[in-house]
């Protein structure tokens, strides 16, 4: 069964995780994606805990992809990116704004050589602006984007969402434009620039917050894990940790209150429509908690499935890994590894049900594919190695040996 897209080809000239995350599920779509790393390698070579070429953090990332090392400051190696930009599809980068153009590899240098090209450029804050040639990292776009000021709880000191949001909010976002611009081309030819950003997809995921702003203009505070348009919806504590309540609208909150044995809030003026329980959540909180703090929270998940009351469990990692939920959709994998043996990897969280994503290939060691595609390109054995006794590129181990 071939993948959705088998016969894509996608350049890979990103690192740390925005730019290889939009690549790694266009590669798990069955895209061939051809990672291009520097000479001093993807700086997640040096993360997770390992030493040298090789990390658990660059396997995480970098799955469905082959490798290669080009020295893009040296004229050759440009002139060999030259040729993969007319030989692919997708070209996707992360340098700061203006890099690539100082290589000779900017959109409009390659537009040039192959007209169809469809080029995404993810940075700190886009290609334009004031900001454009600042560094960009997801701490820093968290706080310049609102969502720290959001994120937490009331009166405590900033704090950022768990998982770095703007990294994978970005390459979300341009996955998507990369897939829609991918259409326009299949029905016109015509390939395009593509720019997004860190702080614009911070920005672009406040849906709520900036719907309270733009509507009421007021500012949108930390409310910790409460919702600021619905009430009951947050962290409830029991008698032996938390649960999660999801009692979003007048319907769920009535069958709420029941089933916890206090009908009367439901007469409660300050709890008579959705704005008065947000409004009042504090008291609303303590009502709640001065009930459900007296059984366990197993008592009171059993109570509320029963009622119909949306709830669940706060896991930690090893429990989400450990649901058998989690293990039937297919959301834990492994892939063997000549360097970590059988590694663990996330699975694909979108279903194809006739073009279904898979893990086919590990992450490439370090400059392991680079004269196998130098091959295709047209290089002989002896530009290969000129080549790379040049600078220009890096062989992978097994190439070396083999010279």
């Amino acid at each position: 069964m071939k993948q959705a897209l088998h016969g894509v080809k996608v350049l890979d000239l990103t690192q740390v995780m925005a730019g290889p995350f939009c690549t790694l599920l266009l590669g798990d779509l069955g895209a061939d994606v051809v990672k291009i790393e520097p000479p001093s390698g993807d700086s997640t070579r040096g993360m997770g805990g390992r030493q040298g070429t090789e990390s658990t953090s660059f396997w995480a990332m970098n799955r469905n992809k082959r490798g290669m090392v080009l020295n893009l400051k040296h004229p050759q190696a440009q002139a060999l990116a030259r040729k993969l930009a007319a030989w692919t599809d997708i070209w996707v980068e992360n340098y700061r704004p203006g890099v690539m153009d100082a290589f000779g590899l900017g959109y409009d240098d390659l537009r040039q050589i192959n007209p169809g090209l469809i080029y995404a450029s993810v940075s700190g804050f886009g290609a334009t602006g004031p900001y454009a040639k600042k560094g960009g990292f997801d701490l820093v776009a968290q706080g310049m984007s609102g969502i720290m000021s959001v994120t937490g709880e009331e009166g405590r000191p900033p704090v950022k969402c768990g998982v770095p949001i703007t990294d994978l909010g970005a390459a979300l976002f341009a996955t998507q434009a990369i897939l829609a611009a991918y259409i326009h081309r299949q029905n016109t030819g015509q390939g395009q620039y593509i720019d997004t950003s860190l702080l614009e997809a911070g920005i672009a995921l406040s849906i709520w917050e900036s719907t309270q702003y733009f509507t009421r203009g007021e500012i949108p505070e930390p409310m910790g894990s409460a919702h600021r348009l619905s009430a009951p919806y947050q962290a409830i504590k029991c008698a032996d940790g938390y649960i999660n309540l999801g009692a979003a609208n007048t319907r769920t909150w009535q069958r709420f209150a029941r089933a916890i044995g206090r009908p009367e809030l439901l007469e409660r003026p300050e709890y008579e429509n959705e704005r008065q329980r947000v409004l009042n959540r504090h008291l609303l909180t303590r009502d709640i908690e001065d009930v459900t703090g007296t059984r366990p929270r197993a008592h009171w998940l059993a109570v509320l499935e029963e009622a119909g009351v949306p709830c669940g469990p706060i896991l930690n990692y090893a429990e989400v890994f450990n649901d058998p939920h989690i293990q039937a959709r297919g959301m834990v994998q492994e892939m063997d590894h000549p360097v970590g043996g059988k590694v663990q990897v996330l699975g694909p969280a979108a279903k194809l049900s006739e073009t279904p994503a898979r893990l086919t290939r590990r992450s490439p060691l370090f400059g392991e594919h680079t004269a196998e595609l130098m091959r295709e390109l047209g290089y002989s054995d002896a530009e290969i190695r000129e080549l790379n006794e040049a600078g220009a590129v890096v062989l992978g181990e097994a190439e070396q040996a083999a010279d």
